[in-house]
């Protein structure tokens, strides 16, 4: 195993207790020592996810599951390999920049990764690029899979400015797919549309309530209040795909009244009323998908082939320093971001 001196005075965003905006504690701690098959990346960019916020408030599964509290969130990163483990051929790795996935951790200035999660950054990729692809491109890769909808169906994609958005209405249009896509705000239209929709509505509307296309796939992390209405515009076998529920934290943090409610009104499925409607509803969490390495590794490749090819384009990137994660994961859930945002390391 090939270890050159730990990175100085590494930085990581620690929750040691679920809460608001001021449970994001930066502190320094040991860069951990890659074991049997992993790399150490000194991390140059972080990618800041939805997930990431549930995490800090304590209602996101998958952190109680595989890591419980304290925690460090974070599930992509860009940078530089400084150590590799056992089992790993260190010149093919040592000094290479990577972007890599990670099933937490991810906001450090170190951290390690498993080697099959990591990729070579491509050539003239800036870090704060490598860290803005992995987690939203799979996730709409995944998506679309699940939805099966064939060229030239017509799909609706909420939230579509965001960070999953962006992939998803550049995936669909690149398979060739009819794509509407919504919007909390009427400012963020043009960026919708820019990513190659056909129509962009802003949500609550009259022009969206007016909307009576019957969509072949609706791919919806806005709810729960909009999965009702989102199941009734599918065509006959349409699919409702749900990775999410941004809605319970709209306005700047878990609100346990409005969530509470949402979650206890909340939508439920009978699956005889599917069989009499013709429609589906499918869902997934890519956190529990990590044991896919072959095939999430494959679908990293293929999206980066993409964008090499000129097929699809990276998303707008909005970059804070580490120091400000708190406004990071404000801007996040108040709606205010286009594209993605990414937390960058002290140089």
């Amino acid at each position: 195993m090939t270890t050159p001196p730990a990175p100085s005075h590494p930085r990581r965003v620690r929750v040691h207790r679920p809460g608001g905006y001021h449970r994001l504690r930066l502190e320094a701690f040991t860069a951990p020592v890659p074991g049997p098959r992993q790399i150490r990346v000194r991390t140059a960019a972080s990618g800041v996810n939805f997930a990431d916020a549930l995490v800090r408030m304590g209602v996101y599964a998958p952190a109680r599951r595989y890591v419980g509290w304290p925690i460090t969130p974070g599930f992509e990163v860009a940078g530089t390999v400084d150590a590799v483990g056992a089992g790993l051929d260190a010149p093919d790795w040592q000094g290479r920049g990577v972007l890599a996935l990670t099933r937490f951790d991810g906001y450090a200035e170190a951290v390690v990764v498993d080697a099959d999660l990591a990729r070579p950054l491509p050539a003239g990729w800036s870090t704060a690029a490598g860290a803005a692809v992995a987690v939203n491109a799979l996730t709409a890769r995944h998506a679309l899979a699940l939805a099966d909808a064939p060229a030239g169906a017509a799909i609706l994609v909420h939230s579509a400015a965001g960070g999953v958005g962006h992939w998803l209405v550049q995936l669909a249009r690149a398979a060739g797919l009819a794509v509407t896509g919504t919007v909390g705000r009427a400012a963020k239209r043009d960026a919708v549309l820019a990513a190659g929709a056909e129509h962009a509505l802003v949500r609550g509307t009259a022009e969206d309530r007016a909307d009576t296309t019957a969509y072949r796939a609706i791919f919806d992390a806005q709810g729960p209040t909009t999965w009702r209405r989102s199941y009734r515009r599918l065509a006959p076998t349409g699919r409702l795909v749900v990775y999410g529920a941004h809605g319970l934290t709209g306005g700047g943090g878990f609100r346990v009244l409005r969530g509470g409610w949402q979650y206890l009104t909340r939508p439920r499925f009978d699956p005889l009323a599917l069989c009499a409607d013709n429609r589906g509803v499918l869902g997934f969490n890519l956190a529990y998908l990590f044991d896919r390495r072959a095939q999430m590794r494959a679908e990293l490749d293929a999206v980066v082939a993409l964008v090499e090819a000129g097929s699809v384009r990276l998303p707008p990137i909005t970059a804070l320093p580490l120091d400000q994660v708190a406004e990071a994961h404000r801007r996040l859930e108040n709606g205010a971001t286009i594209g993605k945002l990414v937390l960058t390391a002290a140089p």
